[in-house]
């Protein structure tokens, strides 16, 4: 980056601190930002992180950029909201990001050695150890776990904790024994259906989901993105479905509808 192009990207970022600033002004500012709180806007932060992946997953550069600039946004709120309450601004965010990524990689800034990625993943795991010890605990590896797992959604929680568990030798022989697992699994779900019983079904499922997931990470395939393909997909075949058919979906038989589907998956290719 140049010094020219370094000073206009100040000036750009100090320009959006001001308006947030305007925008939360006790007197001449908006309603409704003046009304939020970090917990009233955890919604938004998440929307906004999925909103991004989207874009990355349809290689849309210009909504990416888009997306960015509104997550960007949210960050931006955080350190306002903290900063009136005299906590931290924007220039401590920055400020604590840039030590601790200098401090997990001392490959790059202190002993400019070349590394494997597998080493820097090794590394950087027993940085962030020494970072926050956990003294005298007598089960380290889960008070670790319950801390990493906390903000994140169940099916990314079961990722970490498998790829954790494996890592310190809790780990399947086979792959068919992941699958005698999943069968295993089913059934018991099918039996505490019948029961009706919703929490145990619910208890059920989840271990399905999480045989599941471990599946995905013996073969190295991601959850997510297969998840997202197929709701990319299934939305492609309702689209075509509502685009040949007269009339509202819910007014054809369940024969025709399966014709439909059936034909959509031919045309569309999927």
């Amino acid at each position: 980056m140049t010094k020219t192009n370094q000073i206009n990207t100040e000036d750009k970022m100090n320009k959006l601190l001001e308006v947030v600033s305007d925008l939360r002004d006790p007197i001449n500012g908006c309603p409704w930002d003046l009304n939020q709180t970090h917990l009233s806007l955890v919604p938004y932060v998440l929307e906004e992180a999925y909103e991004v992946t989207h874009a990355i997953r349809e290689d849309n550069p210009d909504e990416l950029k888009e997306e960015l600039g509104d997550l960007l946004l949210q960050i931006i709120l955080h350190a306002q909201i903290a900063k009136e309450k005299n906590l931290f601004d924007m220039a401590d965010i920055i400020d604590i990001i840039t030590k601790k990524m200098i401090r997990r990689h001392p490959h790059v800034f202190q002993n400019k050695a070349k590394v494997s990625i597998k080493e820097v993943e090794k590394s950087w795991e027993q940085i962030k150890t020494n970072e926050k010890p956990l003294n005298n605990s007598k089960t380290p590896i889960s008070d670790r776990l319950k801390l990493k797992i906390r903000p994140q959604p169940s099916t990314k929680a079961a990722l970490i904790i498998s790829k954790r568990a494996s890592k310190s030798g809790f780990e399947w022989e086979t792959i068919d024994q992941i699958w005698d697992k999943l069968y295993e699994e089913l059934e018991e779900l099918k039996d505490a259906l019948k029961k009706e019983d919703t929490s145990e079904a619910e208890a059920e499922i989840g271990d399905v989901l999480f045989t599941l997931i471990n599946i995905a990470r013996w073969n190295k395939i991601c959850i997510e993105e297969g998840l997202a393909k197929t709701n990319k997909k299934f939305l492609e075949r309702l689209r075509y479905i509502e685009e040949n058919i007269e009339g509202e979906l819910h007014s054809k038989s369940k024969k025709k509808l399966e014709k439909y589907w059936k034909l959509a998956k031919i045309n569309l290719n999927n």
